[in-house]
C-alpha cells in the first residue's frame, strides 16, 4: 500500500466533488448564468488539474470505476485497488461534509446537494445506459492519453476536456456522474441513495468495458 498515493486520490476526488458541486451552487446562485457548459468546465477542470498534479503519485485514478477498469487488465493490483476506492469514496464525502461547513444549507438543499440524477422523463434504465456510455469515453481516453506508454504526456488535459464533454450531453439525462465517488459524497449527506445502483454499475460497465477493448485490440 502506497499512502502518498491513497493521499493523492483523497486529495484529487475531493477536488473533484467540492468544485462539482460548488459550481452546481454557484449556477443556483447567479440564476442560472453560468449554466450546463460552466458546470461542465468546472469538473472538468478540476478532473483536468488534479490528474496532473497526481498522476506521478498515484496515476490520477480519482474514480472507482476507473481504478476497477484497470484492475480489470491488471494495471494496479488486488490491494492498492480497493485502498485507492476507499480513498476515492472518503474524498467524496469528505468535501460534502466540508461543503456543509462552506455553503448555506437551502442553497445545497436547493439543488439536491449537487447529487447526480434522472432528468425529466428519464428511466433508471436510460440513465444506466448514459452512465455507461459516457464512463466507456472516460476510459477510453484515460487508457489512451495516460496508461498507455506511447500515449503523449498530457493525459490530464484530455481527461478533463472529456469529463466537459460527457457533462454537456449527459448532465440533463443522468447528471453524468462518470464516477461512483461523484454520486457518493452528496447523496450521503442528501439521504438520498436510492439509485445508487446506475451510478455505480453504469461507470464499472461501462469502464471495464472500454479498457477491454484497449488492452485486447488497441494496445501493443
Amino acid at each position: 500500500m502506497n499512502k502518498k498515493a491513497l493521499i493523492a486520490e483523497f486529495i484529487g476526488t475531493f477536488t473533484l466533488i467540492f468544485i462539482g458541486v460548488g459550481s452546481i451552487v454557484a449556477d443556483y446562485w447567479s440564476g442560472g448564468k453560468l449554466g450546463l457548459t460552466g458546470i461542465a468546465l468546472a469538473h472538468g477542470l478540476a478532473i483536468g488539474v488534479m490528474v496532473s498534479a497526481t498522476a506521478a503519485v498515484s496515476g490520477g485514478h480519482l474514480n472507482p470505476a476507473v481504478t476497477i477498469s484497470l484492475w480489470s487488465v491488471k494495471k494496479i493490483d488486488n490491494k492498492n485497488a480497493v485502498f485507492y476506492i476507499i480513498a476515492q469514496c472518503l474524498g467524496g464525502i469528505f468535501a460534502a461534509l466540508l461543503l456543509k461547513a462552506a455553503v448555506p444549507n437551502d442553497a445545497l438543499s436547493a439543488v439536491n446537494f449537487g447529487t447526480p440524477g434522472l432528468g425529466h422523463g428519464v428511466t433508471p434504465s436510460m440513465a444506466f445506459v448514459t452512465e455507461m456510455i459516457l464512463t466507456f469515453f472516460l476510459v477510453f481516453v484515460v487508457y489512451g492519453t495516460a496508461v498507455d506508454a506511447r500515449a503523449p504526456k498530457c493525459g490530464g488535459l484530455f481527461i478533463g476536456l472529456t469529463i466537459a464533454l460527457d457533462i454537456l450531453m449527459g448532465g440533463p439525462i443522468s447528471g453524468a456522474a462518470m464516477n461512483p465517488a461523484r454520486y457518493l459524497g452528496p447523496a450521503v449527506f442528501l439521504g438520498d441513495l436510492s439509485n445508487v445502483w446506475i451510478y455505480f454499475a453504469g461507470p464499472i460497465v461501462g469502464g471495464v468495458l472500454a479498457a477491454q477493448i484497449y488492452k485486447t485490440q488497441l494496445e501493443k
